[in-house]
């Protein structure tokens, strides 16, 4: 059988197959469908500083080839994970990586510091697509000077896999990718939510609270590949890549784009055992195309 595993800056993945952060929970609220032991890893929620609310409902929209998004990072803050959530999910039999988010440096210095404790906890992905509060709100991860600064504070108090998720609402992602890589990152993660909005016509009213939100499932998936393939070029560390992956087919494509693992987001929410699907779908593409090991995948797409 085909070697399905991968590794990012040392850490082993049974198979390339995660599931993204805000689609997944912690991964006990899917126990009752999958095996958590044949995925590659989980992304858990987003963990912030203190308890956030999250934005006021209606929050979620559902688009012609995806759905919008403005939930707001909602969870109870680093000090509940630590002592309620971590010993539920700290038993799983694959990897476990926390979304660190902050609305300023020092907040994501203090979550990442917190979550470095955790001995069963491997790694961690850095989301930059938060507004800076005492910036007026521009998010970390537009300006490269910000996304390299915060990624340096915490790779200072950070000793394990740092992994930094990547907005794709900028000018050039590349810039970014190298940005990050400057401060210290492991790996990257892309694409993060595209920026959109819904409109109720009869009601002559934004559909979301928030008016724009983030913009997932297949809708992206060519601006997520376009992205994946380009940052594969320009830096030289591990790639995750996410944006639109319902089946393996398009995990295949990300993986021939650059990306050394995927994650499974929107597809989530339509069928619970998706994931442990594409895992076995990716095998036996490999078995079919006698590959021997999906590592041999990794940006091996031809374009002469």
């Amino acid at each position: 059988m085909p070697d399905l595993s991968v590794n990012i800056a040392g850490l082993h993945f049974k198979n390339p197959v995660t599931t993204a952060s805000g689609t997944f929970g912690y991964g006990d609220e899917f126990l009752e469908f999958i095996d958590l032991g044949r995925l590659g890893g989980i992304f858990v929620k987003a963990v912030t500083g203190k308890n956030r609310d999250g934005n006021a409902y209606p929050r979620m929209a559902e688009t012609p080839a995806g759905m919008l998004n403005s939930v707001g990072l909602q969870n109870k803050g680093v000090d509940h994970f630590c002592r309620e959530i971590y010993p539920r999910i700290q038993d799983f039999k694959t990897n476990i990586i926390v979304n660190v988010s902050g609305s300023t440096v020092e907040e994501y210095v203090e979550v990442a510091e917190r979550i470095n404790e955790l001995e069963k906890v491997p790694g961690i992905e850095l989301n930059i697509s938060c507004p800076n509060v005492k910036l007026g709100g521009m998010a970390f991860g537009t300006v490269p000077a910000m996304a390299t600064e915060v990624t340096a504070e915490v790779r200072k108090v950070y000793k394990k896999v740092l992994m930094v998720k990547l907005s794709p609402n900028v000018t050039s992602i590349t810039d970014l990718a190298k940005a990050v890589v400057d401060g210290g990152a492991d790996a990257v993660t892309l694409i993060n939510t595209l920026l959109g909005m819904a409109i109720d016509a009869e009601r002559r009213r934004p559909v979301l609270s928030t008016i724009t939100g983030g913009l997932s499932g297949p809708a992206i998936k060519p601006v997520a590949l376009r992205m994946v393939w380009q940052v594969h070029k320009a830096v030289n560390v591990p790639i995750v890549g996410l944006g639109g992956i319902m089946n393996a087919t398009d995990a295949i494509e990300f993986i021939l784009a650059g990306a050394t693992a995927i994650q499974v987001g929107t597809a989530n929410f339509i069928d619970p055992e998706v994931s442990v699907k594409i895992a076995d779908d990716i095998e036996a593409y490999l078995v079919r195309h006698r590959i021997g090991a999906v590592s041999e995948l990794i940006g091996a797409l031809r374009t002469e």
